[in-house]
Order: C-alpha cells, then sequence, then structure tokens
C-alpha cells in the first residue's frame, strides 16, 4: 500500500515525508512500547504508535521502519521531525485510535507484520 493510500484512509496529516507518497509499504505493527517493537518486529515497513518522543523515531530507525503513524491526534516533537527527516523516515498523525487505525489498514490491504508476504 503507499504512503498517499494510508493518508487519505487515515486522514491524516503529513509532518514529514511529503515526497514519499509513493512509497511502498506492505506491512505494520502497531505498539506504545518500543521495547516490544525491538523485541518482537521483524522487517517492519510501519509503526502505529500513540508514543510521542524521539525514542520512536530511533527505534523505528534501528528496526527499517519507513513511516510512524501517530494515533489518538499526538503531534510529533520539533526533535522528532528532525531526525524522522535526517533518516528519511515519514511521520503522519491521525485522529483514530490505535485499533481504529490498525483495523482501517487491515480491512484495506496492510498485513500484520508476523504474515508472511505472497
Amino acid at each position: 500500500m503507499k504512503l498517499k493510500n494510508i493518508v487519505e484512509l487515515l486522514n491524516a496529516k503529513v509532518y514529514c515525508g511529503e515526497d514519499q507518497g509513493d512509497m511502498e509499504l506492505i506491512s505494520a505493527c502497531a505498539s506504545d512500547m518500543m521495547s516490544d517493537v525491538l523485541a518482537f518486529v521483524k522487517d517492519q515497513a510501519l509503526l502505529i504508535s500513540g508514543l510521542c518522543n524521539p525514542q520512536v523515531v530511533r527505534t523505528a530507525d534501528m528496526m527499517d521502519i519507513k513511516c510512524i503513524v501517530l494515533v489518538r491526534g499526538k503531534v510529533p516533537t520539533q526533535d522528532m521531525i528532525m531526525i524522522a527527516k535526517q533518516k528519511g523516515i515519514a511521520i503522519i498523525s491521525s485522529d483514530y485510535r490505535m485499533y481504529s487505525a490498525c483495523g482501517v489498514l487491515y480491512k484495506n490491504g496492510l498485513i500484520a507484520g508476523d504474515q508472511e508476504t505472497i
């Protein structure tokens, strides 16, 4: 699924990565605990989280995550945006709650990170 489709589906605001709309994302994970992301996530492309601090971007970078979706209307800090721009990670924000955002994306074809890609 292209980033621009995710932005549209979640009625999201793009904070960085405006030029990455055609980036293809094939899987996702959702967590507010970065230790879980580090421990369990493999080859993810999209992280859905309500946690709003620079550690989210650093974790995404370590796990080769290409996009962070902040839920519940969270707004990224300037530090988050600066680090994400340096690392080439898109950050978007949606008013959806985490469960709803996951459901919308899954229903529209974005698979969970623990599933095999076809």
